[in-house]
């Protein structure tokens, strides 16, 4: 055999296998491989493979999942968890978990990029945590670790860079990303940031790479994700057959009596047990000083409300409290803790987000709270008697006015 047929035979299996990959990436068709049984372990998954994708969930909320958006009280799966609520009594909806811990405001913006036309006169719930809103909001930590190449060129390929609402997006994105991001996302950042619109070079680069990235999501976003099933599946068979908020609000009192036996503050067992709170005098006063009011977070928060209002989506915003008991014994401020509802209200209703429960005042309410800031056994009957009427009934359709101000730094700090 010749040295040229030698090296052929070495290197052509290669060299084809590189052609067949670029091939893939590059063509002009959609591979769907979502299917009902994918939909529903991702829709409780809250994977970052999930979050950061697209067409799992963007086939999924077109098959009827809603989603219910916000940060790591979606991960305490008890009882009277939405998912749980909506499984056992066959609710005309089942929620898609979008958030977990570290998620805020400026990830959910970015992560709504690929479910635009998904969320277009449609419904979603989104919870708003008071303790987001720390003066530099997200952390570089957070933001990076949920940073979505995919949907991050989704939306530099629709910005327009004549608004504030986008300028501010680009400059916080600039601001958050780690140094070792892509450089040319970053570069046409910057342009967006400075008002300059994409050349017609840097498009077709980017709607290349949006090819690619889109393929890669549909082929490899659906494996590896956590089935969570049984552990919904077992928790529906603590509720009785027949749906009423009465009874259930009655289970969940002694649900959260069983589960707060081993401290004062009515917080879970175990939670109590593994974040070792019981050292006496240990967190006594710590968080005196924390600040939720005065947070570049509601301009962050803003951007989201912006997408809503585009796509005329009908949210439902939910403002937990945090552990009344607890807060008094670190310190936190209720005044503090007042105001930033107040705040956040104020921005979502002056608006037109006229769909609030604000739930700020319960928190020393008994097994309202699971722990020290997450929703507990009652906590969530309660937002049960706010989501399933407002997901299940027909609501007028939302008179959205957006306001620029609420980008500005006085409005930060007010």
């Amino acid at each position: 055999m010749g040295l040229k047929k030698k090296l052929f035979m070495i290197i052509g299996p290669v060299i084809l296998a590189i052609i067949l990959i670029v091939v893939i990436l590059l063509a002009p068709v959609k591979y769907n491989f979502s299917s009902a049984k994918t939909e529903e372990k991702a829709a409780v998954s809250q994977s970052k493979n999930i979050l950061g994708g697209s067409v799992i969930r963007q086939q999924a909320l077109e098959d009827g999942y809603v989603p219910f958006i916000g940060s790591s009280e979606y991960s305490r799966m008890d009882s009277m968890h939405p998912s749980v609520l909506a499984k056992k009594y066959n609710r005309s909806y089942r929620p898609f978990l979008m958030g977990t811990g570290g998620t805020q405001s400026l990830t959910h913006y970015f992560d709504l990029q690929g479910i635009k036309d998904q969320i277009k006169n449609k419904k979603a719930v989104f919870i708003v945590s008071p303790q987001w809103f720390v003066p530099g909001g997200v952390s570089k930590q957070a933001f990076n670790m949920f940073y979505s190449p995919l949907q991050t060129t989704e939306w530099l390929l629709s910005a327009n860079a004549k608004t504030e609402s986008d300028q501010y997006a680009a400059k916080r994105f600039i601001a958050l990303m780690s140094d070792g991001g892509n450089e040319s996302i970053l570069k046409a950042m910057q342009k967006i940031a400075d008002g300059e619109s994409l050349s017609g070079t840097d498009t077709n680069i980017f709607r290349m790479k949006l090819t690619i990235l889109q393929h890669e999501d549909e082929l490899f976003s659906g494996f590896s994700v956590p089935n969570r099933m049984q552990l919904i599946d077992r928790q529906t068979r603590n509720l009785p057959a027949k749906y009423d908020l009465a009874t259930l609000d009655v289970l969940a009192g002694r649900f959260g009596a069983k589960g707060t036996t081993n401290n004062d503050f009515g917080i879970q067992n175990s939670y109590w047990t593994d974040r070792h709170l019981d050292g006496k005098g240990k967190f006594a006063g710590k968080q005196a000083k924390l600040n939720y009011d005065r947070s570049v977070e509601f301009s962050d928060f803003q951007l989201v409300l912006n997408q809503f209002s585009k796509e005329h989506t009908n949210v439902l915003f939910i403002i937990p409290p945090v552990n009344k008991r607890w807060s008094e014994y670190t310190g936190l401020s209720a005044e503090m803790l007042k105001n930033n509802a107040t705040k956040i209200t104020e921005q979502l209703k002056s608006q037109g987000f006229d769909h609030v429960a604000d739930f700020s005042k319960r928190g020393n309410e008994k097994y309202f709270m699971a722990d020290t800031i997450h929703l507990g056994w009652k906590g969530w009957v309660a937002v049960d008697r706010y989501v399933n009427p407002f997901l299940t009934q027909k609501q007028a359709k939302p008179d959205y006015h957006m306001d620029d101000y609420y980008y500005s730094k006085d409005w930060q700090q007010e």
